[in-house]
């Protein structure tokens, strides 16, 4: 059995945590098209923004947040970016200053974390848990558009509908998180923050949106056999699946089955390794891609094109 003392400083961590993000956490009304929706968002900004889920948002241009202590406020959405299943929106009033935002790639498996949200219309609920694995994929789409978002977060903190948007925080309170889907009975999975994800924020913020760069690959991390891991110094590569006929990748010569080690000499080990370099400043660029064919080394240039739904 669990000494009473373990219990009660789990206890006082996850109650700190609460005091911390509850007033900080709001109940979201979207009003949409196509009816209204719900779900949790979490203070962004010092100035009214807040942070949730694009697929909360839906095709709704304002909401209504509610917090805990009772201010409402309206707000508009001011940008929204699904293939990474964040949005940002702007409130007409002052809202509770932000929580901290951690960084989720510090996160080990076992962490402890705790998920603020308003499942089932419930507000201010609160669950706990531990990081049950890190590196997970979620797929996502945006019209013709796919995206993996990796480096997704599991929990086994209890999500329910309605958690989407809220926060998953780390023991001292740090938003390292956004949940965003419920993918079974005691499984949950949040959005990391993470740099790749802080960039995204802060184009939704000052733009609206988030341009990124078109290849036409679709890839899988692979590792690579002990003698090329030792020739390249490296573990991993990204196998290419598909090569999508006409695209840059096609035209600069890239094939199914190849191992893209590196663009531009950034070695790439995993799906987001590549998606960070496929930002606006990628668009219309000369990029250098290298990987292996047949245990061969090739170098072939790219010239990115601009991602469109």
């Amino acid at each position: 059995m669990m000494d009473d003392d373990v219990l009660d400083a789990y206890s006082r961590v996850v109650s700190g945590v609460a005091e911390m993000l509850i007033p900080r956490v709001a109940s979201l009304r979207i009003t949409g098209r196509r009816g209204d929706s719900s779900g949790s968002a979490v203070v962004l900004t010092g100035d009214g923004h807040l942070l949730t889920n694009a697929h909360v948002v839906g095709d709704g241009t304002t909401a209504t947040a509610e917090f805990a202590d009772g201010t409402t406020a309206q707000a508009r959405v001011a940008g929204v970016d699904r293939l990474s299943d964040l949005a940002v929106l702007r409130a007409d009033r002052a809202i509770p200053d932000p929580p901290e935002y951690g960084d989720a790639d510090r996160l080990k498996v076992g962490n402890l974390v705790v998920a603020v949200g308003n499942p089932l219309g419930l507000a201010g609920s609160v669950t706990a848990g531990v990081v049950s694995a890190l590196g997970r994929s979620l797929p996502v789409r945006s019209g013709s558009a796919s995206r993996i978002i990796e480096d997704v977060i599991q929990t086994d903190a209890a999500l329910n509908p309605g958690n989407s948007g809220g926060a998953l925080a780390d023991g001292n309170g740090r938003v390292i998180g956004i949940n965003t889907a419920v993918a079974g009975i005691g499984l949950g999975l949040a959005v990391p923050m993470n740099p790749t994800t802080r960039r995204i924020i802060y184009s939704l913020l000052h733009d609206g949106r988030v341009r990124r760069a078109y290849l036409g690959l679709a890839t899988t991390p692979a590792p690579l056999r002990p003698q090329l891991a030792e020739r390249f110094d490296q573990r991993r590569a990204l196998r290419v699946v598909e090569v999508i006929p006409d695209s840059p990748a096609a035209d600069a010569g890239l094939r199914a089955g190849d191992l893209v080690l590196a663009v531009d000499g950034t070695p790439l080990r995993d799906a987001q390794s590549l998606q960070r370099q496929l930002f606006s400043d990628a668009i219309g660029r000369r990029t250098e891609i290298t990987a292996i064919r047949n245990d061969a080394l090739v170098d072939v240039i790219a010239v990115p094109t601009e991602l469109s739904d």
